[in-house]
């Protein structure tokens, strides 16, 4: 079972398989064996980790930090919430691991589709202020129709106007909030992208796509 795994300067946490989401383009609908996630490049070699990636069964907070404290932490850039699943499914445990983490005095990354307060029932925003240093959602489209064509959300269309108003909400309390969309969009949907971005005090990633 892989906990934690390496990418470049930066080190991921792997917390769990489960998701909101069924987006047509991710890994975990797919089956893909190429990697496609906001920082994953098929053409980085991962070592055949990407099947190992898949979890068995969810790691303890203990079993979490005690493969944290087997890594050279002070090595790497940033600390990222990002496995094969949406982190805040586990999000009190996301809490307590990088409570951990801040203890270390190292940045910390959530990488999210943005619907964690529907997915635990309450605003959980005020927590994460001290804790994430960044956070980072998938935007995906323009509106709520197109992204729920592409995303799937178990929540239906107000999933979209959730992740808008979470991160809203995390820009509020001072934490760099960034937006993402893949280039295969039409330019004027990147642009009404950006703007959603923007009128939220967020900022837009526009990433490559990379095809499986």
């Amino acid at each position: 079972m892989i906990i934690t795994y390496e990418l470049g300067e930066k080190l991921y946490i792997n917390l769990t398989n489960r998701c909101s989401n069924a987006c047509d383009f991710c890994l975990r609908t797919a089956k893909a064996n190429d990697l496609t996630h906001d920082d994953w490049k098929s053409d980085r070699d991962l070592g055949g980790v990407e099947s190992e990636l898949w979890l068995e069964r969810e790691p303890t907070v203990e079993e979490a930090i005690e493969s944290l404290k087997g890594r050279d932490l002070k090595g790497y850039e940033e600390i990222v919430f990002c496995g094969f699943g949406e982190p805040t499914e586990r999000f009190d445990d996301c809490v307590e691991i990088a409570k951990w983490l801040k203890e270390q005095g190292l940045k910390v990354r959530l990488n999210t589709n943005g619907q964690a307060n529907l997915i635990n029932n309450r605003d959980v925003t005020p927590q994460m202020k001290g804790l994430f240093d960044v956070v980072s959602i998938s935007l995906n489209n323009k509106n709520a129709e197109e992204y729920q064509q592409v995303c799937h959300s178990e929540f239906g269309e107000k999933a979209f106007d959730e992740l808008i108003s979470f991160g809203a909400k995390c820009a509020k309390l001072g934490i760099e909030t960034v937006f993402s969309v893949v280039d295969l969009l039409p330019d004027d949907d990147i642009e009404k992208c950006r703007e959603i971005a923007e009128q939220s005090g967020a900022k837009l990633r526009v990433r490559e796509y990379i095809e499986q």
